[in-house]
């Protein structure tokens, strides 16, 4: 899956993609939850890079959740 959007990606495709990153990003903040409940101590910096995939994976699919917004306000706007 590419993190960026390509011009021939459908609107459908682009709202599945947000899904999957976004999932992802659950899926992260899961296991670093189960994580810092299971361990004596926290590495800071581990915690630190997981905390920063987490932010990237959701800009991600807020990224491909905007575009397919877009363009679904664009087929809209023709069909008027």
């Amino acid at each position: 899956m590419s993190a960026i959007s390509e011009a021939e990606t459908s609107t459908h495709d682009l709202l599945n993609q947000a899904t999957e990153w976004l999932q992802y990003a659950r899926g992260l903040t899961e296991l670093l939850a189960e994580l810092v409940h299971e361990a004596d101590t926290v590495d800071c910096n581990r915690m630190a890079l997981g905390l920063e995939a987490i932010s990237a994976l959701t800009r991600l699919g807020a990224r491909c959740t905007a575009e397919a917004h877009a363009r679904l306000t664009w087929e809209r706007a023709g069909r008027v």
